[in-house]
């Protein structure tokens, strides 16, 4: 049985808004697409597709910024709080943006090549992030707050593969490898942090549909056997 959802459709005035998230959403699911093309790949057309997916998450963010004292003035407190999750939905997405830019320029100063361990993972992170992307802009059009809960969870799948890269790194003696190792530590380091950024969005997505901040909701106590 779904749960009902305390947030209704966008108004009319909130729309302009709430569309220009819904394609931002989009545009951060093609940098994540593109950056894992061009880890399996080494497309050059990828290449470029990321950085102008950053780009464009960086206009999207000051449209929303510039938009939002007017559109803001006047209207109901259900409308306000979806203007306010259309502002934090674009501070997020636009790091998100930065962070796969950053990724696909580390790869493109990075000697040698990914080694197999290497590119295997990275690649899995890529496709955690695309698909968490994906996600968020079914929960954010449909409202849907189990789309959140299954972005929250699969924030995991990205923590669990940057340790193990950090592990595999940090476990190494061959000194030799140091730079690489560091700028490996460093682009999966940016995957998490894309990770945690579309977490957030889900916790926003659940906010602005139940109404409740899950950042803030006390951690249930572990159960002792016995």
């Amino acid at each position: 049985m779904k749960r009902k959802s305390q947030s209704a459709k966008p108004s009319a005035s909130t729309r302009p808004l709430t569309s220009l998230i819904e394609q931002a959403c989009l545009v951060g699911k093609d940098a994540a697409y593109n950056l894992r093309d061009y880890l399996e790949n080494s497309s050059n057309m990828a290449f470029v597709a990321v950085k102008d997916c950053e780009k464009e998450l960086d206009r999207m963010e000051r449209r929303v910024d510039e938009q939002i004292p007017a559109a803001i003035t006047g209207v109901s407190e259900a409308e306000a709080r979806e203007l306010l999750a259309c502002l934090k939905f674009s501070i997020d997405l636009e790091r998100i943006g930065d962070l796969t830019w950053s990724v696909m320029q580390h790869l493109q100063g990075l000697t040698p090549r990914l080694l197999p361990d290497d590119s295997r993972d990275m690649i899995t992170m890529a496709g955690i992030l695309e698909r968490m992307l994906v996600t968020v802009h079914q929960g954010f059009v449909q409202r849907d707050p189990g789309s959140a809960e299954a972005v929250m969870k699969t924030d995991g799948e990205m923590d669990r593969t940057c340790r193990q890269i950090f592990d595999r790194h940090l476990a190494s003696r061959d000194g030799r490898r140091r730079e690489y190792s560091t700028t490996l530590l460093l682009m999966a380091q940016a995957f998490e942090r894309a990770g945690d950024h579309a977490k957030n969005l889900g916790e926003e997505l659940i906010h602005l549909v139940e109404g409740r901040s899950v950042r803030h909701e006390p951690k249930r106590p572990k159960r002792t056997a016995g």
